[in-house]
């Protein structure tokens, strides 16, 4: 098992290329690199650009991962390059993907069910509650577009493995699972979105944990709020999530998982949109009635979760949503857009410290350049 990171939030990714990149990684003391898509690597899918950086990764003893991308149909106008790749055929373009990234021996390919929008708050903010399309006829959509790539991964040796994203929760994936063949299909197992759908982190690392073969780590502060709850990324062990419990689950079902850190992305890299605060509108009953296998157990575990956190914020044990904002991570004012590389290389390390320190206290076995990393 190795401990990298997801590129998208990897600072100056996108400035400095996927090979100088790796490179970068290597700097950090982190073990790989996660391209959500085969078109982050390569946008034209050059044979020659994605060898080399196959070989850069190889050279560094560094791992590689990849996914296809977005396959809900009613997002795919706001992704046009998957079309173009396929020159106008989407599906040729997923197709061509999904070969690009067997070529080069990414047979782990991550797939998403749709778009977080932040600009908005609350439930609006996620494709689940679009008003122009429910979200029986979206997964719908997504399972036909599952079954026609399901023979071309099968023919690669690949599995599309769908995010636990902030649109869909486990137990739909376990279904789609089932009908699409988990023979080509998993699961890229986030370890904090699920608490957007109230699901417990342990609750849903056990129910998925045979299926993940891709991951992100991250960690999430969650408290009440008007509205709801307040749903605020954190460094790995300053939030919420149970990763005594979770990583050990993870490593048990998969030995040779890779653990893929999702950290908040520099300001300098991705600036904010207009709205700061997530807000996860649990009492809402059109929230409620969107999620029907929410079940008492782990509503209450959830809840008893909430609520045992809150205990260590009220402490000032754990920094509420304002007291964080205007930390060595947060942005004093949101205009000013303070977090910037030298504070996600923070974020970054503090939280790789974490997971190595789990890993250790666990007999997981992490093979991870960390001694090389400086203290931040």
């Amino acid at each position: 098992m190795k401990l990298g990171i997801d590129a998208q939030k990897l600072p100056e990714a996108v400035k400095r290329g996927p090979l100088a990149s790796l490179d970068h990684v290597r700097e950090l003391g982190l073990g790989g690199l996660f391209f959500t898509t085969v078109l982050d690597m390569s946008p034209t899918l050059d044979k020659v650009e994605l060898r080399d950086i196959r070989a850069k990764a190889d050279e560094l003893g560094l791992y590689l991962e990849s996914g296809v991308g977005k396959i809900n149909p009613y997002c795919s106008a706001e992704a046009p390059e998957f079309r173009a790749i396929g020159d106008g055929d989407i599906i040729l373009g997923f197709s061509r993907m999904i070969e690009a990234g067997a070529a080069i021996g990414c047979r782990e390919l991550w797939v998403s069910p749709g778009n977080f929008k932040s600009e908005y708050r609350g439930r609006l903010a996620n494709d689940r509650f679009r008003t122009d399309v429910t979200w029986e006829e979206q997964l719908l959509a997504i399972e036909k577009v599952l079954l026609k790539l399901a023979p071309v991964a099968r023919a690669n040796g690949v599995h599309l493995n769908m995010e636990t994203h902030d649109e869909i929760t486990s137990f739909e994936i376990l279904r789609l699972i089932e009908k699409i063949g988990e023979d080509c299909m998993g699961v890229v197992f986030d370890t904090a979105n699920g608490l957007q759908h109230a699901e417990h982190p342990v609750f849903a690392a056990k129910r998925v944990a045979p299926h993940v073969r891709q991951t992100h780590v991250k960690d999430a502060y969650v408290g009440r709020a008007p509205g709801g709850l307040d749903f605020q990324t954190r460094p790995v062990g300053g939030g919420i999530v149970d990763f005594g419990s979770i990583l050990p689950i993870l490593a048990t079902a998969n030995p040779d998982l890779n653990f893929s850190l999702e950290v908040a992305a520099s300001v300098e890299d991705k600036p904010r949109k207009a709205n700061p605060r997530q807000c996860i509108q649990i009492d809402d009953p059109i929230w409620r009635a969107g999620h029907p296998d929410l079940n008492a157990e782990e509503l209450d575990a959830y809840i008893a979760m909430v609520d045992a956190y809150e205990k260590r914020v009220t402490s000032g044990e754990i920094p509420d949503w304002e007291a964080y904002e205007a930390s060595q991570y947060g942005y004093p004012t949101y205009e000013k857009q303070s977090y910037g590389y030298k504070e996600s290389v923070i974020f970054i390390k503090d939280s790789a410290r974490y997971v190595e320190s789990i890993c250790a206290e666990n007999g997981i076995s992490l093979s991870s350049p960390a001694t090389k990393r400086q203290a931040a």
